[in-house]
């Protein structure tokens, strides 16, 4: 599927101009992990705030990301308003992601784009509940979903 047929999808549209920028970052990526994480960023963003708005979300979440303020303060020093400047943002996502990639691990499993999407937005414990909301699920699958569309469309430039 290609990257501009989500922007077609009603209520779904990423800013095509990040799409631009992470591009130009995914160039650097050493391999393919970096490539993976590159690509399950792209797609946590695109499903968290793909209009890039600057307004809180409904419980105080920020950015591109969406983070919480707990969440940014345990990965940077600077302000939680720091969390709209993209790059900032993407330094704590980084970082977060690495976390919770370790964190993965260490539970066993593997830190695929589902399980990092799925603890991204249901927390680590999701990984071995089986309460797991349809919800959180669902947000796993479509991040799981993007991110391969993301790394293909990276591999065929």
């Amino acid at each position: 599927m290609d990257v501009n047929t989500y922007t077609k999808i009603p209520g779904f549209r990423c800013a095509s101009a990040w799409l631009a920028t992470a591009m130009a970052v995914c160039a650097f990526a050493a391999g393919a992990k970096a490539q993976s994480r590159w690509a399950t960023l792209q797609a946590i963003h695109c499903l968290e705030n793909p209009t890039n708005r600057t307004a809180p979300g409904p419980r105080g979440e920020l950015g591109p990301y969406q983070f919480r303020a707990a969440t940014w303060h345990q990965y940077s020093q600077r302000p939680f308003a720091s969390a709209l400047n993209r790059q900032a943002s993407d330094d704590v996502a980084i970082r977060y992601y690495n976390w919770l990639k370790t964190q993965i691990e260490r539970a066993g499993y593997p830190a695929t784009t589902y399980n990092i999407a799925l603890a991204w937005n249901g927390g680590v414990t999701s990984l071995s509940s089986w309460k797991v909301p349809r919800s959180v699920r669902d947000y796993a699958q479509r991040a799981s979903n993007l991110a391969a569309d993301f790394d293909q469309q990276t591999a065929t430039r």
